[in-house]
């Protein structure tokens, strides 16, 4: 049985074209990327070692292994901060888990308070698994007609694997597949994740399973929304992690000065409320 640092080392060398790193190519490959020995031999490992990693027969590598095979992989920094998470909790699977349960919901006062002086803006509370905590009026204005928070406990991660609106509604829906999957790994603890995507698997089928195991750090660039209302919507995200409570507060902005209108007519308001950022 494989384990998630297995699956993120495994996942990247295949997508690794070897001449990017100067390794020489000597014929047919049984799989794509890079091969099994070549990665060994530049992280400075036996390969019988690295079969043991990515088939999750070792779970426990040293610092200095990780950070070879950082370097050997070409990992920039997102990447390896996700192989160091991973190593964590592939290292701490052996031990017994609690039962896997939905993870708490409670926002702090204060946290409320900060949504509240950010009206009439569009920002949103989640935890790591897409659970939308809390809202300004704004974000309600945004999302409602999609049929996000048509949902008692609205939760983006379902919404976007499982709604088909979602597929229209995000003009980049690959994108945005991708990093609610990623999110998923920096969830609140590895037994809610289990809970959710044991509630999410057998709905949202293999495009979900393949995107979690894949293990692709998102770069989450400018958010793109095809409105209901005809307006195609360009917006920055400015994330705040909450870390103590396992959150996050996102606030999105305008990318440019058509979003900006389209958002005012939105509010039917005068234009300029919402300025773009450059």
């Amino acid at each position: 049985m494989g384990t998630p640092l297995g699956d993120f080392i495994r996942a990247r060398r295949d997508s690794i074209q070897p001449e990017t790193l100067g390794v020489p190519d000597h014929g047919r490959r049984r799989s794509p990327g890079l091969r099994r020995s070549d990665l060994a031999t530049r992280a400075g490992i036996s390969v019988e070692y690295l079969t043991r990693l990515e088939q999750g027969r070792d779970r426990n590598p040293s610092v200095a292994v990780v950070n070879a095979l950082a370097d050997a992989l070409g990992l920039d920094l997102s990447e390896r901060t996700h192989l160091r998470y991973l190593t964590k909790i592939t290292g701490g699977e052996c031990t017994a888990h609690p039962r896997p349960e939905p993870p708490r919901r409670e926002v702090r006062p204060a946290v409320r308070e900060t949504l509240r002086l950010l009206e009439p803006g569009i920002a949103v509370l989640t935890n790591r698994l897409g659970d939308v905590l809390a809202r300004t009026s704004g974000y309600e204005l945004l999302m409602g007609a999609a049929g996000l928070l048509d949902a008692e406990a609205p939760n983006l991660t379902r919404y976007v694997f499982t709604d088909p609106r979602a597929r229209t509604f995000f003009a980049d829906w690959d994108e945005v597949a991708d990093e609610q999957a990623f999110d998923l790994w920096l969830g609140p603890s590895v037994e809610n994740t289990e809970w959710l995507t044991a509630e999410l698997a057998p709905t949202a089928g293999p495009e979900f399973t393949r995107r979690l195991n894949r293990h692709l750090v998102p770069a989450r660039g400018v958010l793109r929304i095809a409105h209901p209302s005809g307006h195609v919507l360009r917006l920055l995200r400015e994330t705040l992690e909450l870390s103590s409570d396992a959150q996050q507060l996102v606030v999105l902005l305008p990318a440019d000065d058509a979003t900006a209108q389209a958002l005012d007519q939105l509010r039917h308001r005068a234009p300029g409320r919402l300025r773009a950022i450059s």
